[in-house]
């Protein structure tokens, strides 16, 4: 699905600042800040916006890996997408954990 991402990412290509509108640009590092960015786009991005998420983050591999710690999403139907489109088991997904523990403990 993505393998064709590094024809499409353009020269000088960045997040866009709309999808973290909470941000104070002065201070934000993109790397050091991932799990945010790789939220936001996932969320709300546009496929250029995967493009270039790819470029920032070590292709789709390491988009996978960052994925995978991201703690929680505003949607529900993002742990689906997610499963869909970059192969994952919803199991594999700390957002998966974190909310099945909520359950656990809403029920004990």
């Amino acid at each position: 699905m993505w393998s064709d991402w590094k024809d499409k990412v353009k020269p000088n290509a960045q997040i866009p600042k709309k999808l973290l509108w909470d941000v104070d640009w002065n201070d934000f590092d993109v790397q050091k800040n991932k799990k945010m960015v790789v939220q936001r786009v996932i969320e709300y991005g546009l496929p250029e916006d995967y493009n270039t998420m790819f470029h920032l983050y070590g292709g789709v591999s390491g988009v996978r890996e960052i994925i995978k710690e991201i703690p929680n999403f505003r949607y529900p139907q993002d742990i689906s997408f997610i499963c869909a489109a970059f192969n994952f088991k919803k199991e594999d997904l700390e957002c998966y954990k974190r909310q099945q523990l909520r359950k656990q403990r809403m029920n004990s």
